[in-house]
């Protein structure tokens, strides 16, 4: 069912690798022109153009931008039980997670009377985009969400895109998760054009509990969404932070001799299950496995509901089953390939685990799938994608924090290195620089 890549007898430089693993994507540059001017209608119009692109684009026009605080209320009331104690035990893990994330100010004693410290101010506003599509993401809101909290983030919306079956709100799961989180300010705009209306801000539609309809621009967005919220992403970028551009979601399973066919085969589907364009990549050193494992995708794939899906994942070239000599060289694979979700199931995996530099989260051995940090591991399943890994980390309250230099000299201390200062200001030409220094001394200092 999967397509090989047989590396075995080879020893691949890194260009080489990347050039040679299965790799899929979206291209966002296609979709630039298409999405900029819905970005620039928002930022001229606002809200009244964001809602008309959603009703071009989805069908759909709420009353207002902003929903109401009962419709979120009454959405957490007829939330199933079981689904409310399932989220609620997801916060629970995801907050003690981020807790232990906050970072302290430090404080530098350079020389005597002077001193650098750095102290980490949460960002003012963010905005949290949740999708729609495909399925529906309350675990995105709990991402996304907790860690900004955890930062001390002052003031947040969550965006969504509106639901035809739901009156043109959100989707009463999304918005029970935010009422579970404490979060009152939710916006029924999705798209591009809910990007570029969390960007620019605006004027609600309806005022009605709408706190006089003012829609405050945000000063970072983070979440997941699809080609055109990423290219809505990269265009406001610079007028707003954003986390990254997110591309399909992509698993890859390093596994030897002792890893379950069935185990494996599993969890490459529950990848699939995401998206057409979703990767599912399994770098192995036995053949015997990976033969077992596509029996097993045969099997799964014909029970699982979105088999039409999952099928085309599998079949499609981000997705692939990648045949090395030793663990060694699988090691040096995924390390290339960097992504977004990496299984460990080899024997004394935590040892392998421990050898990875790149990867957006690993799940260490057969009890830690991928679907547990999905859900209730406490970690974020805001991940980097499309091989950022390398360079990249996922959501976390470092995400919402900016860390700031202050510095506090006296006179003494200032007066010691003033020389210096002017020397290295002569050397790069800027004698202002220098001039900022030796106007406080009154002709004391000069260079030497």
């Amino acid at each position: 069912m999967l397509a090989r890549t047989d590396l075995r007898g080879s020893t691949p430089t890194l260009a080489e690798l990347r050039r040679a693993l299965p790799r899929g994507g979206t291209d966002v540059n296609a979709v630039l022109d298409t999405v900029a001017p819905v970005v620039h209608s928002v930022a001229e119009r606002g809200a009244d153009a964001a809602l008309e692109y959603g009703e071009k684009f989805d069908g759909v026009k709420p009353a207002s931008v902003r929903v109401p605080a009962q419709v979120i209320a009454d959405a957490l009331a007829g939330l199933d039980p079981a689904v409310a104690d399932a989220l609620r035990e997801s916060i629970t893990r995801a907050r003690a997670v981020h807790a232990d994330q906050r970072r302290e100010t430090s404080r530098t004693q350079v020389v005597d009377g002077g001193v650098v410290s750095e102290k980490w101010i949460p960002v003012r506003r963010v905005g949290l985009y949740v999708p729609g599509g495909n399925a529906v993401y309350p675990s995105s809101v709990i991402m996304n969400v907790v860690p900004a909290q955890e930062a001390g983030v002052g003031s947040l919306v969550v965006a969504s895109p509106p639901q035809k079956d739901f009156g043109g709100w959100p989707h009463p799961t999304i918005l029970a998760a935010c009422a579970l989180l404490g979060v009152d300010e939710v916006w029924a705009c999705g798209g591009a054009q809910g990007i570029a209306l969390l960007t620019y801000g605006g004027v609600d539609t309806a005022a009605a509990d709408t706190a006089g309809g003012v829609l405050d621009p945000v000063d970072l967005i983070t979440g997941p969404g699809n080609i055109y919220v990423t290219a809505a992403k990269r265009l406001c970028r610079g007028v707003v932070g954003i986390d990254s551009e997110a591309g399909p979601t992509e698993i890859a399973i390093l596994a030897d001799s002792t890893a379950v066919p069935e185990l494996v085969a599993a969890d490459l589907i529950s990848q699939a299950e995401h998206d057409v364009l979703a990767a599912s990549v399994l770098v192995t050193d036995s053949i015997e496995l990976a033969d077992a494992v596509d029996a097993a995708l045969v099997d799964q794939v014909a029970q699982t509901k979105h088999r039409d899906r999952v099928a085309t994942a599998l079949a499609g070239a981000q997705s692939g089953i990648v045949l090395v000599d030793d663990l060694e060289a699988g090691l040096a694979v995924v390390d290339a390939y960097a992504a977004e979700h990496l299984e460990i199931q080899t024997a004394d995996a935590a040892a392998v685990a421990d050898r990875v530099h790149n990867a957006g989260a690993i799940f260490v051995g057969n009890y830690a799938p991928v679907s547990l940090g999905d859900y209730c591991a406490g970690s974020n399943h805001v991940l980097p994608t499309s091989g950022s890994a390398r360079f990249a980390s996922g959501l976390s309250v470092q995400t919402f924090l900016k860390g700031v230099h202050v510095i506090d000299y006296d006179e003494a201390a200032l007066r010691d290195v003033a020389a210096k200062v002017v020397t290295l200001a002569q050397a790069e030409d800027l004698p202002a620089h220098g001039d900022a220094i030796t106007r406080r001394f009154a002709g004391e200092v000069t260079s030497r």
